[in-house]
């Protein structure tokens, strides 16, 4: 049983004693008066949430997910809190499921402080005023290169199709990262794609999959790879290119000429929340500078606030490989959207991965 597949069969088991436990017990709801957050692992730590703790100790209970459709099964399986924090690419599936409703920005204070850009994101828009998510946290994807082995490459995505470099190289296992990207190589629209488009992106795939040594969504492991050279270039996340320069590791942080993929995330309320006034105090808590700072400086990652990016000095955030004005930098980079053929792309491959 290989590592990957074990991790699947735990997944299993967690959630069969999870959808068990709301049998036993019905479906688990948020309490009157506690905040129930449901988020990624590492992003319920108290240093985000100064501002509403200040006003409502004790009121935070976080439940933590493995990834986006983690959360959507457990949702679907009765799960109610009060807040949950999905990717801007799975909005429209959890909308049209029924799981949220629209949030009133009238009612956070510090929405005016959200970037333009994050806050026209067009699945967002509910209309009146409202959104279906408020943006909170955001990163770029590219390419991770040795600065020393690859001193030239061309500043392309080509790069992760380079024969020459069989079998050092490294791609996210992501329907939304790297069959996005070979859209992007193959000149066709990522986010609507038609049949002879997902045709174009399965030979992409096909060509791509004997150089890569690995498709991984694990950065440590491609941080250690990259570290000791046994990977010349991998797709990655900015934050990795931190981590590997502070081991003294000689890497860059592409900008293709394609475009990096920038993703975002943030909250979105449950349909029927016991705790609606505590959810918007929450949220705008989330979108206080002192939050968003932390955000930016402790893990890396940009925050939605301009004010935010203002408390952090130039020169951290160069250091982050994060803009001075992320508004300039969302013109030049491919968001990851919700795709119309997300179920269709994510099974094609899967198959490819296999060798099919």
């Amino acid at each position: 049983m290989t590592k990957k597949t074990f991790s699947k069969v735990l997944g299993a088991v967690a959630f069969s004693a999870f959808a068990a436990a709301l049998t036993v017990s019905g479906a688990a709801r948020a309490e009157d008066g506690k905040l129930t957050y449901f988020t990624w692992s590492g992003y319920e730590r108290p240093e985000y949430d100064e501002v509403y703790l200040k006003s409502h100790p004790g009121t935070i209970s976080a439940s933590v997910f493995g990834d986006d459709d983690d959360a959507f099964t457990k949702l679907k399986a009765g799960f109610r809190p009060d807040i949950a924090h999905p990717c801007y690419d799975k909005i429209i599936r959890w909308k049209d499921a029924g799981l949220i409703e629209p949030i009133d920005t009238k009612r956070l204070s510090n929405w005016k402080n959200v970037f333009p850009s994050l806050k026209s994101l067009p699945a967002l828009q509910a209309g009146d005023g409202k959104v279906w998510m408020v943006p909170w946290d955001w990163g770029n994807t590219s390419i991770i290169y040795r600065t020393d082995l690859l001193p030239n490459p061309e500043m392309s995505w080509n790069l992760l199709w380079d024969k020459q470099y069989a079998g050092r190289m490294a791609t996210i296992d992501a329907v939304h990262d790297t069959p996005v990207v070979a859209a992007l190589v193959a000149g066709v629209n990522p986010f609507d794609l038609s049949p002879s488009d997902m045709e174009k992106v399965a030979a992409k795939l096909r060509e791509q999959r004997p150089l890569m040594a690995s498709y991984t969504t694990d950065m440590t492991s491609i941080e250690q790879s990259l570290a000791s050279g046994e990977l010349v270039a991998s797709m990655g996340w900015n934050e990795a290119v931190v981590a590997l320069r502070k081991q003294g590791v000689p890497v860059a942080f592409m900008k293709p000429k394609e475009g990096m993929l920038t993703w975002a995330c943030g909250f979105v309320m449950l349909k029927g929340t016991k705790n609606a006034d505590l959810a918007y105090e929450f949220m705008n808590s989330r979108l206080d500078v002192s939050s968003g700072q932390h955000l930016i400086e402790n893990d890396g990652y940009g925050a939605s606030t301009s004010t935010a990016f203002a408390a952090v000095g130039p020169e951290k955030l160069k250091e982050l490989e994060l803009p001075s004005n992320p508004d300039d930098m969302f013109k030049t980079t491919v968001f990851t959207a919700p795709m119309k053929q997300a179920d269709e792309l994510a099974k094609m491959f899967e198959k490819i991965k296999a060798g099919g």
